[in-house]
């Protein structure tokens, strides 16, 4: 079962505009005025402002939101693995492993956990069970797909899948590739190579280790309880920050200093952990910033980037492409040559000027920061600005002087969509195409709507794609034969050049060989991008936030979640 490839856009859309403004003034009013009970009262500790609030603390349960819990997990629990700043994948959780194959083809990995490793009681060890029973968990909850990598993760989901009886199921389960050999040694079988793994374990939090001693003989109601209201120390973390209270209705979730954590912030001189941090939820988090209320927001609207730009306006550049996508099933769309002609006649470089502090145009799928990702010269063969070439290739063919129809997001974002679409459709016009433009509330439901005829009913659309891990791989799911592409190329010439890029990524995931490996990558790009021309990448965004400069090491991570691991503040000089 492959697995299920999320929409990383996150949902910042802009209430219609009056409303919206009566609701600011409102705010800012009580904002004024003290603000009594509205939630933002003077408290200890620092505060952030995040888009959206957990939907759950179960972190092995998780849910298909689950962008929005990345905060709290990445906060408060940690992998078998982490990433290098370079991305490479280091030791975590485990500090060592070893690696082999199986001659029936699996492959298997011994890791030797740290035997430093408490959960934040301070008193229970970290052990391989812990693991063995979060994977457990993780192969029933409600993103359960993301662990079909496991030997014996097909059968557990297929009964599931069937309603099997709770026996059948168990029996299942203990036969999935995860083994406590001794409390300190985990072995893992996947029922194929996968390249990517180490990698998804570092920050994936499916593959987090619970606390197996505070589950054991408790019910699934007692289970759910035990995340869903959090009190007396627990859930139990490893990470600098376990969570104290999460206030659903006051859209608040408090996490304290976990001082046995043996993950603590690197401090420096002057330098000292957070003792409280309190994530919120806010529309007028930029006006409390400017207040002092609040101690870090994102800066999430093109427009406001465009302005004065604040001295504390820090950026993050992410590992994320923005693309345009083609309607491969509709005239004259159907044609890779006018696919690639398009991708030619656009100028990345004078899209994006002027419209954010920094841009990153590219004209290829993966990052170039991305462990495998193209080397120039494979990125040199891909299409690129050609006007001249553009028209000759579009001249005469039958059907281009049909307007397309150009959809994207409404509302306001970090990604400037609207101007993007604009100038699209002005660069699209030198080379003899109308492009009409149609920004929609209902996005995701236009993009997959389909004419009477079969085909979907758009001509082009722009979308974001993030990685969820830092690998090539995360890239290329969204577009195999069960990705929500919604570009209709399986059914370009049979579905053989699908087959052949859904081959190439597979031999490419179980190939050890870093080189051979990003070989095999750029070849299934090649076959995106230039054969059958299915997208045209536009540039790699990039997060803003404004952050105090008290604060020390608070940041969002390169795939687009806020990061407190190396949060610590600066002492008071009259303190120090």
């Amino acid at each position: 079962m492959p697995r299920h490839r999320r929409d990383t856009t996150h949902p910042l859309v802009a209430p219609p505009a009056r409303s919206s403004r009566l609701a600011l003034m409102l705010a800012l009013v009580l904002v004024a005025g003290g603000c009594g009970r509205c939630g933002f009262q003077p408290d200890p500790g620092v505060k952030v402002v995040v888009p959206a609030m957990p939907t759950t603390l179960d972190w092995s349960y998780s849910d298909p939101n689950s962008w929005a819990n990345y905060p709290v997990m990445l906060a408060s629990q940690r992998g078998l693995t982490t990433l290098a700043p370079d991305h490479s994948v280091r030791p975590g959780l485990a500090e060592r492993w070893e690696r082999s194959r199986t001659a029936e083809g699996h492959e298997v990995y011994t890791f030797h956990l740290r035997r430093d490793v408490r959960w934040s009681d301070g008193v229970t060890p970290l052990s391989a069970q812990d693991f063995v029973l979060g994977w457990h968990r993780a192969l029933q909850g409600r993103e359960r797909g993301e662990m079909a990598d496991l030997l014996g993760a097909e059968e557990v989901l297929a009964l599931q899948d069937q309603g099997a009886p709770a026996e059948r199921l168990q029996a299942a389960l203990a036969r999935v590739g995860v083994e406590a050999l001794d409390p300190h040694t985990l072995r893992v079988t996947l029922a194929r190579p996968r390249s990517y793994f180490l990698a998804r374990l570092a920050n994936f939090y499916l593959f987090f280790p619970v606390p197996s001693v505070a589950l054991a003989g408790r019910s699934e109601e007692e289970v759910r309880d035990y995340f869903d209201r959090p009190r007396d120390g627990h859930p139990l973390a490893l990470g600098p920050y376990r969570v104290e209270s999460w206030d659903r209705a006051g859209e608040r979730v408090r996490l304290v200093h976990n001082p046995h954590s043996v993950f603590q912030p690197p401090l420096g001189p002057g330098e000292r952990p957070a003792p409280v941090l309190t994530l919120l939820k806010s529309e007028i988090g930029p006006a409390l910033y400017e207040r002092g209320r609040v101690d870090f927001v994102f800066v999430d609207s093109a427009v406001a980037l465009q302005g004065r730009r604040p001295e504390d306006l820090q950026r993050e550049p992410l590992l994320s492409t923005y693309f345009l996508v083609f309607n491969t099933e509709r005239p004259p769309l159907d044609r890779p040559e006018v696919r690639r002609a398009i991708s030619r006649a656009i100028d990345r470089e004078a899209l994006m000027k002027g419209l954010l502090p920094a841009a990153r145009p590219t004209h290829v799928l993966l990052p170039p920061e991305l462990p495998g990702a193209a080397t120039p010269q494979a990125a040199a063969s891909l299409p690129h600005f050609e006007p001249e070439r553009a028209r000759a290739e579009l001249s005469g063919v039958p059907g281009v002087d049909r307007p397309l129809r150009l959809v994207f997001r409404a509302g306001d974002s970090f990604v400037p969509e609207v101007a993007i679409a604009e100038r699209l459709a002005a660069q699209l016009a030198a080379v003899g195409l109308r492009v009409t433009l149609d920004s929609r509330s209902d996005f995701s439901a236009e993009v997959a709507r389909r004419t009477p005829e079969g085909p979907r009913a758009y001509d082009l659309y722009l979308r974001r794609l993030g990685a969820d891990y830092a690998h090539p791989n995360t890239f290329f799911t969204l577009f195999e034969r069960t990705g929500l592409h919604q570009t209709g190329w399986e059914t370009q010439r049979g579905g053989e050049p699908m087959t052949r890029f859904e081959a190439l990524l597979d031999e490419a995931d179980a190939e050890p060989d870093e080189a051979r490996s990003r070989a095999l990558y750029g070849q299934a790009q090649a076959v995106l991008l230039d054969e059958m021309a299915v997208i045209a990448p536009l540039y790699h965004p990039d997060r803003y936030f404004r952050t105090r400069a008290s604060l020390r090491g608070v940041d969002v991570d390169p795939f687009n979640f806020l990061s407190l691991r190396e949060l610590r503040l600066e002492t008071p000089a009259e303190v120090r």
